[in-house]
């Protein structure tokens, strides 16, 4: 009898996993609206947001499957409601380095919940977003974004900013490859600070003493 009465509700455990993804990938979705072009270091048509910070918290909080449905879930709403001026492709990409983000991280953080580990689940994510950039871009993301831009017009773009720059792999290896990087880091530098507070809540639905968190 005792047993089952601290036993975990399950059905109650999945409706506040599933809330908690649509709070967050909604939350995602408002983060991404407020994206802002770095100019002295990436082309225009590049934009900086923290829209993987609410993936990160979810992936950590929830599990890795968590943070992969929130970036799915703030990209459909960014196309709901904005629309997409790169025919999807922008948003594409973007779930695509977001899920090598914060899965990775969530994964690692979920082994061992420890502050230790979720930095180092978040820095390696952080590392195989930025790498795994350059192949998504140079194979998958800048072809089809070619048909809206062509390119010798990217090229040019990171031309302007560093003369040296001749090919697209140039471009996604000394531009693309540190800026992704940072991006995440961004991320988890803020996770990092606000987690042990929040996570009780996404978790339990209440403020709590985070443990190892």
């Amino acid at each position: 009898m005792k047993n089952e009465l601290f036993k975990p509700n399950t059905e109650t455990s999945k409706v506040r996993q599933l809330t908690v993804t649509a709070m967050m990938g909604a939350l995602a979705a408002v983060l991404m609206f407020f994206n802002f072009p770095v100019p002295m270091f990436m082309p225009s048509f590049i934009q900086f947001d923290l829209s993987e910070l609410p993936a990160l918290i979810a992936s950590f909080a929830i599990g890795p499957l968590s943070g992969a449905g929130v970036c799915l879930l703030k990209n459909l709403l960014n196309i709901l409601c904005q629309g997409s001026g790169t025919g999807g492709v922008g948003e594409l990409s973007n779930f695509i380095l977001g899920c090598a983000f914060v899965v990775p991280a969530g994964l690692i953080y979920k082994s061992k919940k420890t502050k230790t580990r979720a930095i180092i689940g978040a820095t390696v994510g952080a590392a195989a977003m930025a790498v795994f950039s350059i192949f998504s871009n140079y194979f998958f993301i800048y072809p089809i974004y070619t048909k809206f831009m062509p390119m010798e017009a990217i090229i040019n773009a990171y031309q302007k900013l560093n003369p040296n720059v001749e090919t697209l792999l140039d471009a996604l290896i000394w531009f693309n490859l540190p800026f992704t990087f940072i991006k995440g880091m961004c991320s988890t530098v803020i996770t990092v600070a606000i987690y042990k507070y929040i996570s009780p809540i996404l978790k339990h639905g209440r403020a709590q003493k985070a443990v190892n968190s």
